[in-house]
């Protein structure tokens, strides 16, 4: 019985191919939006993911607010203290000092970062070492004049990272010795302190240059991050201790950042899908009102199969199978194309990793066929309740 419906209604359908595959046209996009739109969705949210874990979910970062007439800056000392209070819970602790030098960079002159810090930096920032090493706890007491090269400073420097290995450079007018290449463990975008030409020099060294010393940020990472609160909890105190009453510091963590993050990728996600909902059924209702059109056009053919027998069971099939079948091949089409576009992107966005989500697929396939049997329903209801005598008669 099946089989004989389906086979009425690809008849019918091939022998009127261009308005069926405009028909099918809408479901066509409805589907390849779908998936598309989570595509982008678990793409966006993906790299946002990677991007506040790379620096690192169990990051703790505290600077001070500036308000009050005399400023009371972190310091060294706050570095320590906090490191001493801190004890087992971090993972690490490092304060930053940030200056700027003028350097000649491809025969101009220009200003480059110059960032102190201690040992743990590496690992509070998830920096990676491109070349060479870092600096070590005894370079930091015998305040070695040591230094480490962003890779792009060191590419405009000497070249690549390699031949900058041994070099000697002035920082603030004295020599140091280039020991490593770094860079980011993912690009915060000029976000932090680290900018594309940096000087990462040991923080014992920087007193040469400045004998007041400002911290800012003091870095912190958490053994875990289900300690990050606590910890957050502690620096806090253990500022706000060691400074005069008034003084405003403000401590952060990006475990907050991620779980908003997360939410706010969820909601678009939601939006979206509703979007392309919105185009499913707007799909469904064209071919329903095909269909309607379809009934009418063949009034004739309809009376005719009911005066030879076809029940009334069979006209509403056929029909139905028919805004089914229109439906789901629409769907597949659209479904082809809307994993060809991704597909297409990897090869262009090697940067954001681009996942294809196989529930996507069978939510969008399933959504096509439900749309074309419950939009077709009633153009096939009215052809089934169709008077075969008054059908007969129909011009």
């Amino acid at each position: 019985m099946l089989i004989d419906s389906l086979r009425f209604a690809v008849a019918a359908l091939w022998a009127h191919k261009l308005r069926a595959g405009l028909t099918g046209l809408g479901m066509v996009i409805g589907n390849a939006s779908v998936i598309i739109v989570v595509t982008v969705a678990l793409a966006g949210r993906g790299f946002v993911l990677r991007l506040v874990e790379g620096v690192g979910s169990n990051l703790i970062y505290a600077y001070y607010e500036p308000g009050t007439a005399t400023p009371d800056y972190l310091t060294p000392e706050d570095v320590e203290a906090v490191r001493r209070q801190l004890g087992e819970r971090a993972a690490g602790v490092a304060g930053v000092v940030k200056t700027y030098d003028r350097m000649v960079l491809d025969g101009r002159e220009k200003e480059v970062a110059v960032l102190a810090s201690h040992t743990d930096y590496r690992v509070v920032r998830r920096l990676t070492v491109a070349a060479g090493r870092f600096f070590d706890q005894e370079e930091m007491r015998e305040r070695a004049k040591v230094c480490l090269l962003t890779a792009d400073l060191a590419g405009r420097l000497f070249g690549s990272p390699a031949n900058a290995m041994g070099a000697v450079i002035k920082v603030h007018g004295q020599r140091f010795r280039v020991i490593g290449v770094f860079r980011e463990g993912v690009d915060t975008f000029g976000q932090s302190e680290i900018s594309g030409e940096s000087i990462l020099i040991p923080l014992t060294v920087m007193t040469y240059f400045d004998q007041t010393l400002r911290v800012d940020p003091l870095y912190v990472a958490a053994r875990s991050t289900g300690e990050v609160e606590t910890v957050s909890a502690m620096v806090r105190q253990t500022l706000t201790s060691r400074h005069r009453p008034g003084s405003l510091y403000t401590v952060n963590n990006l475990a907050n950042l991620l779980a908003t993050a997360r939410r706010i990728s969820a909601g678009l996600t939601v939006v979206l899908l509703l979007v392309s909902a919105i185009a499913l059924t707007i799909s469904g209702i064209f071919i329903m009102n095909i269909m309607l059109v379809t009934v009418t056009e063949r009034t004739r053919e309809i009376g005719i199969r009911m005066a030879l027998g076809a029940t009334r069971r069979q006209v509403l099939d056929q029909f139905l199978v028919e805004a089914a079948t229109i439906s789901f091949l629409g769907g597949v089409v659209g479904i082809l194309a809307g994993v060809a576009a991704p597909l297409v992107a990897r090869r262009f966005l090697t940067v954001v990793e681009i996942p294809i989500s196989p529930l996507s697929i069978a939510a969008a396939l399933v959504v096509s066929c439900s749309v074309g049997l419950v939009f077709g329903l009633l153009p096939a209801r009215r052809a089934s309740r169709m008077n075969p005598t008054e059908a007969l008669r129909y011009e």
